[in-house]
């Protein structure tokens, strides 16, 4: 599979892998967070948004990208750990806790969406208002603004901080801090009765998710050369959450799977104009709510572990059956003999 991925470019246009790419990156800084510390921000796009805006703005002040890089990676995450660290600490329920997430990215979209004008400046950067901030430096090699980062080399980018982020994700999981998580995850006052600080490790997951959305925010700045506030929006939250959800809530490899299918469908419904992409989205989710609840991931995992056990079940009943028969067999072959030697 990964070597399909690097061979790509060879083939097919690297445009729309390099988007897909960024979605899926997105995808799993929120099933990371959602999946298995069972925290669901419904304003995840405020992260994303966030990390773009960071990199534009830096970007167009520097004159280079590296600083604007790793800025756009840093603030959303400080300030993840910020509000995090106010509704875990505070002990604010789910409900609450996805209202704050949800009116933060709306606060955010409304913000940068009135902030038309001179008088709206960061620096040399002017935010724009609805129309946003365009034409800012793209991802360069580091340290040589001359050597832009763009077409093919930018999907092999993305690709790359998939992959890393994936790894990081693996081995957060699999050390005593993802343990943890996945304790609170399913008895939060269990694992604080066992001398834990359970807001301290849910402050942690949710200020990494908000890294892992603002560099995708990030990618996707220097992608689509352009930061508009619809990078806050609803639209761009729900879409994550349908995304996690139809992949396999609980996996690494859903959400991706799940961003790279629906990301699919809706750039080819995106060229219609017969039917609105959201409603065949929308559609999608209650259908994959309905038919696969797991989502597709865990799904086709546990049907495959389900043949896998059938087979060696018909493996075992058959050797049974072969053993019969060849028991079966010495019998009648023994009572022959003897019946020989009678006679």
């Amino acid at each position: 599979m990964f070597i399909l991925l690097l061979l790509l470019p060879a083939v097919f246009d690297t445009n729309t892998p390099t988007l897909l790419g960024i979605w899926a990156l997105f995808a799993l800084s929120l099933g990371l967070m959602w999946g298995y510390a069972g925290i669901l921000s419904f304003g995840h796009a405020a992260y994303f948004g966030l990390g773009a805006y960071t990199y534009a703005i830096t970007s167009m002040n520097l004159g280079e990208s590296t600083a604007a890089w790793i800025f756009a990676i840093l603030l959303p995450a400080f300030v993840a750990a910020l509000i995090g660290a106010m509704m875990f600490y505070g002990r604010i329920s789910d409900v609450y806790m996805g209202v704050i997430t949800l009116v933060f990215s709306l606060i955010m979209a409304k913000f940068m969406g009135a902030t038309a004008g001179d008088a709206y400046s960061i620096g040399n950067a002017r935010l724009g208002g609805f129309n946003g901030i365009p034409a800012f430096p793209i991802l360069n090699v580091p340290g040589d603004p001359s050597t832009p980062i763009f077409g093919t080399a930018l999907y092999y980018l993305v690709l790359c901080c998939l992959v890393v982020c994936y790894l990081v994700a693996r081995w957060v999981l699999s050390s005593a801090f993802g343990r943890i998580l996945l304790g609170i995850r399913e008895n939060e006052a269990r694992i604080e009765l066992l001398g834990y600080n359970a807001p301290a490790y849910k402050t942690a997951i949710f200020s990494l998710s908000a890294a892992m959305a603002g560099m995708a925010g990030c990618l996707f700045a220097s992608w689509a050369e352009i930061v508009t506030p619809a990078l806050f929006g609803l639209g761009q939250s729900v879409e994550v959450i349908i995304w996690v959800i139809a992949g396999g809530l609980g996996t690494l490899m859903g959400p991706i799977i799940g961003a790279v299918l629906l990301g699919t469908m809706k750039l080819l419904l995106g060229g219609q104009t017969f039917i609105d992409n959201s409603l065949v989205i929308g559609a999608i989710l209650v259908l994959v709510v309905l038919l696969l609840p797991k989502g597709l991931l865990p799904t086709v995992m546990g049907w495959r572990k389900q043949q896998g056990q059938r087979s060696v079940s018909r493996a075992h009943s058959n050797s049974l059956r072969r053993r019969a028969s060849e028991r079966r067999q010495q019998r009648s072959t023994g009572e022959s003999d003897k019946t020989g030697h009678r006679s």
